[in-house]
């Protein structure tokens, strides 16, 4: 079973009666399954984040159902949503999203404070998530106190806390330089591999995409090509590479 299943999205923005709109989104389908890494590519403006907000719950499409877990999100109400997403999905932002007023280690607690846990719930689980990211030195610093990687080990080991269903990551390498970004994607690829979650990714870095399963790649609000890792990751790189150059992108559109 599909942990994730988007039927027929579609999304259009601005204009009246489709008067000067813009379809940012054309009759998408996309099924994720459990434990998969997906990524999804495309030019700026091709649709990426439009399609990760609506199949995390975070806007509506126009037409279309988006479903996890077996769940139609469309059809829950605003509360409904808001507790869904809470206690069954995991985000990963570009800005780290970390509140500068609390720990490392308070900031990974919030959501299960938010829960209601029991103290010691929460300790143990924290101390299991430090020790998978190897950031128990960082316990009791605040965030204006450590590196941007750091931030987003951190803002992932809040990600995984609740055990989610799936963790969406929108440019999460986007702040950071490139051995930063390394160390990012390979908790992402620990996290994928021993602990089995499911990632769906938004990038436009080729090298981040290359830590993925499959690929998607979006132009014009529809999917253009469909890339699934079988060797290695430098073969994969190439291969993202290649439709790009295929495309006719360039570094800067992705």
């Amino acid at each position: 079973m599909c942990i994730l299943k988007a039927n027929n999205i579609s999304k259009i923005y601005g204009g009246v009666n489709g008067e000067n709109s813009t379809k940012a989104l054309n009759n998408v389908d996309l099924n994720i399954e459990p434990g998969e890494f997906l990524g999804i590519m495309g030019p700026s403006g091709s649709g990426k984040t439009t399609l990760l907000n609506i199949l995390s719950g975070i806007d509506k499409a126009n037409s279309g159902y988006v479903s996890i877990d077996g769940k139609r999100i469309n059809d829950m109400d605003k509360n409904q949503l808001a507790l869904f997403r809470r206690k069954r999905l995991g985000f990963v932002f570009q800005d780290f999203n970390l509140l500068d007023s609390l720990t490392a280690r308070e900031n990974i607690m919030l959501p299960m404070i938010l829960d209601k846990c029991t103290e010691e719930y929460m300790n143990k689980k924290v101390e299991e998530v430090l020790e998978v990211f190897d950031i128990k030195s960082l316990a009791n610093k605040y965030p204006y106190n450590i590196s941007g990687g750091q931030k987003q080990r951190v803002a992932i080991a809040r990600a995984i806390i609740n055990t989610p269903s799936i963790i969406f990551g929108d440019e999460p390498t986007g702040n950071l330089d490139s051995k930063s970004s390394k160390s990012v994607m390979e908790c992402l690829e620990k996290l994928n591999k021993e602990e089995k979650n499911t990632i769906l990714l938004v990038t436009h870095d080729v090298s981040a995409a290359s830590y993925c399963n499959r690929v998607i790649f979006l132009k014009d609000g529809a999917i253009s090509y469909e890339a699934v890792k079988k060797g290695t990751r430098r073969e994969f790189f190439n291969e993202l590479m290649n439709y790009i150059a295929v495309l006719g992108g360039d570094g800067n559109d992705f």
